[in-house]
């Protein structure tokens, strides 16, 4: 595919926007995802190329939490294997999808996650009811499992689930729950974007522009949430979104012609 200078102009600012929102509260492929298509890129390969750049963004976040010990290390393990597994069979199933199943993604279900980022409550759990460690343990390794598969198939709001998951379910303190939460993602994100590269369905150029952004928004992301938390991510969400549908008016209704 030739690139413009327009879509390095377009993706890497959203880049960093993304990297910003996903290391505080994930969510942040509701902004580069649609970044990537409003550039011009196929959905199937916005897809892809956007692996590239969200995974090299998680890594820099991933280690400031670890750094400042925001992770539980007891369940960290069980969370990169089952992540890892379920990273690979989404990948591997996403390479097997048809462009038009990618597009009819991104035009419902990226909305419909957009929708319940953007009215989620607090995420810290009230009055959390005491839980064994081996019940801990059984949920982490399920949602992580069946979350990483997401994260491998399209990935979208993937950190903004677990982190829902590990609060909600596992009763985890929020900060080790968003420092395990992005341990899994970039587990997940390593092993699909693996996939991807070896396939040769990721464009390189522009992915790596926009990781440079995303890992500076990444850094800046995780010393915020470490401190004061999120206020503005759904702003920019909706205004990325709006974005997204104005194209997709402008190209006509094309698609759901193709597809009826």
């Amino acid at each position: 595919m030739e690139l413009s200078l327009s879509m390095f102009l377009i993706v890497c600012p959203f880049a960093f926007l993304a990297g910003f929102v996903d290391s505080i509260g994930g969510g942040g492929g509701l902004i580069s995802l649609p970044a990537y298509v409003i550039a011009g890129l196929p959905a199937n390969t916005a897809v892809f190329t956007n692996k590239l750049s969200a995974c090299l963004g998680t890594i820099v976040a991933t280690a400031r939490y670890c750094k400042n010990n925001f992770i539980d290390k007891n369940l960290a393990l069980i969370g990169i294997i089952t992540a890892a597994a379920g990273g690979l069979i989404g990948a591997k199933c996403a390479l097997m999808v048809d462009e038009m199943i990618f597009k009819v993604l991104l035009l419902v279900l990226l909305p419909l996650i957009a929708m319940y980022v953007l009215l989620k409550k607090d995420l810290e759990p009230k009055n959390p009811d005491k839980i064994n460690r081996k019940k801990q343990y059984m949920i982490v390794s399920v949602a992580t499992f069946f979350l990483g598969m997401y994260v491998g198939f399209y990935g979208p709001g993937s950190g903004t689930f677990l982190i829902l998951a590990y609060t909600g379910l596992a009763k985890m303190n929020i900060l080790k729950a968003e420092g395990n939460a992005k341990l899994a993602n970039m587990t997940a994100d390593i092993c699909s974007l693996l996939v991807f590269l070896v396939n040769g369905v990721v464009i390189i150029p522009l992915g790596l522009a926009a990781a440079a952004f995303g890992i500076a928004g990444n850094y800046i992301g995780a010393g915020v949430a470490m401190k004061n938390g999120s206020k503005l991510i759904r702003v920019v969400i909706l205004s990325v979104l709006f974005l997204l549908f104005i194209k997709v008016m402008v190209e006509g209704t094309g698609l759901f012609i193709n597809i009826f």
